[in-house]
């Protein structure tokens, strides 16, 4: 499929914007949505943590961050929106689950990654080429860790029978949470601490070993080392 339903979208003329790939795990989410759908799309990459930043990021999105997505009705922007969107476009890439019970808990346990988890987005923000010690781990932490092993461990056992992945096969939920299984590899977190049978520890293998955040790592690993350059 090459065009979206209702032609809001279409080849090329759709770009998502986002920020640095080694930084930005908003950017990610969608980013690996869109691969999902098997459509090409543009990229272009706002650099963070610039004084310009901002400036620069208000130049595509309304709300002043990434990432955002250009079609020709408009500027989507925010994650969540983008992949409800790109799942209303795209039926057939299966970013929501068919079976209503299984499609009904990926949007609650999506909604609650976005919601959510400010202590670990705040004490362990996202770096993909870095490897860290762990931090020190307050009681808030310690609860937002120990809540998404037990979500992904729940959510394996009920809905991950037919592949590795939270529903089996990519979902929007993956997206949302592809970023939190890099904050665990990045800072070592030791899963089994948090009452961890080995099912996430095994999810998180499972988000590094798809081919589109091979490509999303790779990609971090040039930026980095072409801004090192500068």
């Amino acid at each position: 499929m090459t065009t979206m339903e209702g032609g809001t979208m279409t080849g090329t003329g759709c770009t998502l914007v986002i920020g640095d790939k080694n930084y930005s795990s908003w950017s990610l989410r969608p980013w690996l949505s869109l691969k999902a759908c098997g459509v090409p799309f543009n990229e272009e990459c706002v650099r963070l943590r610039l004084p310009e930043s901002k400036a620069e990021i208000f130049k595509h999105s309304p709300s002043g961050k990434v990432p955002a997505l250009k079609t020709n009705i408009g500027v989507i922007y925010d994650s969540l929106a983008i992949v409800e969107f790109l799942a209303e476009q795209y039926p057939d890439a299966g970013l929501w689950p068919q079976d209503p019970t299984a499609r009904a808990a990926a949007r609650s346990v999506s909604a609650e990654m976005h919601a959510g988890f400010q202590a670990l987005r705040n004490d362990m923000p996202m770096d993909l080429i870095s490897r860290f010690p762990m931090p020190n781990v307050s009681e808030t932490l310690a609860n937002n860790i120990r809540r998404v092993v037990a979500l992904w461990m729940e959510t394996r056992a009920r809905f991950g029978h037919s592949g590795p992945l939270l529903f089996g096969t990519f979902t929007n939920a993956d997206a949302m949470y592809a970023p939190v299984a890099t904050r665990f590899r990045t800072y070592g977190v030791p899963l089994a601490e948090f009452g961890d049978d080995g099912t996430a520890a095994a999810y998180v293998d499972a988000v590094y070993a798809m081919p589109d955040m091979a490509a999303w790592l790779a990609d971090a690993e040039a930026e980095m080392r072409a801004s090192a350059l500068v």
